[in-house]
C-alpha cells in the first residue's frame, strides 16, 4: 500500500515491510532513525543489495537465528534494486515474526517491480521521500535556532537553506556545525555563516567536480595540481560529486521526457543559478541517463573504498576523478 512520508508518524502501520525511495536521504534516515531504529537499539542490523544478493544464504540464517535477549529484528537493506525482487518476495512468503524489513532505495520508476509490489502488496508499506523545497528546510532551520535560543536573521537563515541544495542531511550538518561553533557564546552572524558552510570556502571542490563532469580533463588535472587535498577534502569531495550527479540524474529524467536543454533547465527545483547554467548544459550533454545512474553506483563504491583504505585514500579519489573526467569515459 501506498503511504505518504508526513502520514508515517500519524498513522499505525500494521506491516512489517516497508520500501522507501527517493533521492531525499536527509528525511529518510531521519524517519527510520526516529520511528523505528528507537525501538531496535540492540537488534538493527544494516546490509548492502550486493551483499545480500552475493550471499543469500548467510541473509537468511542470520534473519532466521534469535538470540536469546532478542524479541524483534529491524532489517535495513540499502541501495535497493529490482535485482532483490525474488528474495523480498521469499521474505514476505515466510512471514517470520518479530521480524520489520526496511528497504533504502534511490530513484524508482513507475515501472519498478519492486515498487508495484509495496504498492499493490496489502502486507506491504511504499514511501516516497520527495526532494524538500525551501520552506520546508527553512522552518526546519528556523526550529532548529528556537530550540537552542540563538537569534539569528532571515536573510543567514536563506543562506544556509541555499546551501543545502534541497537536501535536509545536507541542512542537519551545516547546522550541527553552527551549533559546535556557537558553542556558549550564543550569538553568530552572517560572515560566520559563510565561513562555516561548505559553498564559500570550498568553491575550488564545486569547480572540480564541475570540470571533472564537464569531462574538461586539462582542467580537472590542473585543480588536482593546485591544491593540497587532506582525507577530509577527500570526504568533501566524494560528497560533492554524489550531490551534483544526483541533481544531474534528475535533469537528465526530466530532459527524457521533455527533449529540451533549456526548459530542463529552467524546470529545476531548487532553481539552477545563472552561472552555473552552461555548466549544467555541458554536463547533460556528456552523460546519459544511464550513464548518470552508474556514475552514482561508482561514486557510492568509491566512497566506500576510500572510508576502508584511509593512507590511500587520496590516490584512489584522483584515479576516480581522472577516469571520469576522460572524454571516452563513462
Amino acid at each position: 500500500m501506498i503511504v505518504k512520508s508526513f502520514e508515517l508518524e500519524k498513522l499505525k502501520i500494521k506491516t512489517n515491510f516497508f520500501l522507501f525511495y527517493g533521492e531525499n536521504q536527509g528525511h529518510k534516515s531521519e524517519v527510520i532513525k526516529g520511528k523505528f531504529q528507537v525501538k531496535y537499539k540492540e537488534s538493527t542490523y544494516n546490509y548492502d543489495e550486493k551483499e545480500v544478493l552475493i550471499n543469500k544464504e548467510n541473509f537468511f540464517n542470520s534473519i532466521l537465528s534469535k538470540s536469546f535477549f532478542e524479541n524483534e529484528k529491524l532489517i535495513i537493506i540499502n541501495r535497493i534494486t529490482d535485482k532483490i525482487l525474488g528474495i523480498i518476495e521469499e521474505l514476505i512468503e515466510k512471514k517470520i515474526e518479530d521480524l520489520v524489513v526496511i528497504l533504502n532505495a534511490n530513484t524508482l520508476e513507475k515501472k519498478s517491480k519492486i515498487r508495484s509490489l509495496f504498492e499493490k502488496n496489502k502486507e506491504t508499506t511504499c514511501v516516497a521521500f520527495y526532494e524538500d523545497n525551501n520552506q520546508t528546510l527553512s522552518n526546519i532551520a528556523n526550529n532548529f535556532f528556537r530550540s537552542i535560543n540563538l537569534p539569528i536573521s532571515q536573510q543567514a537563515i536563506n543562506l544556509i537553506v541555499e546551501r543545502a541544495r534541497g537536501d535536509r542531511l545536507n541542512l542537519n550538518n551545516e547546522l550541527e556545525k553552527i551549533k559546535s561553533y556557537v558553542g556558549v557564546k550564543k550569538k553568530i552572524g552572517l560572515s560566520d555563516i559563510l565561513k562555516l558552510t561548505n559553498l564559500a570556502e570550498n568553491y575550488n571542490v564545486s569547480e572540480l567536480v564541475d570540470s571533472c563532469l564537464c569531462k574538461n580533463k586539462k582542467k580537472t588535472i590542473n585543480i588536482l595540481n593546485e591544491n593540497n587535498y587532506t582525507l577530509e577534502d577527500c570526504i568533501l569531495i566524494i560528497r560533492t560529486f554524489l550531490i551534483k550527479t544526483k541533481r544531474l540524474l534528475k535533469l537528465s529524467v526530466e530532459l527524457k521526457k521533455i527533449k529540451n536543454i533549456d526548459a530542463t533547465i529552467l524546470s529545476s527545483k531548487p532553481p539552477i543559478f545563472w552561472k552555473e547554467k552552461e555548466i549544467v548544459k555541458q554536463q547533460l550533454r556528456n552523460w546519459s541517463l544511464t550513464e548518470v545512474k552508474n556514475l552514482i553506483y561508482k561514486i557510492n563504491e568509491v566512497e566506500l573504498l576510500i572510508k576502508l583504505h584511509n593512507s590511500n585514500s587520496i590516490s584512489i579519489l584522483f584515479n576516480f576523478i581522472i577516469e571520469t573526467a576522460s572524454p571516452t569515459s563513462s
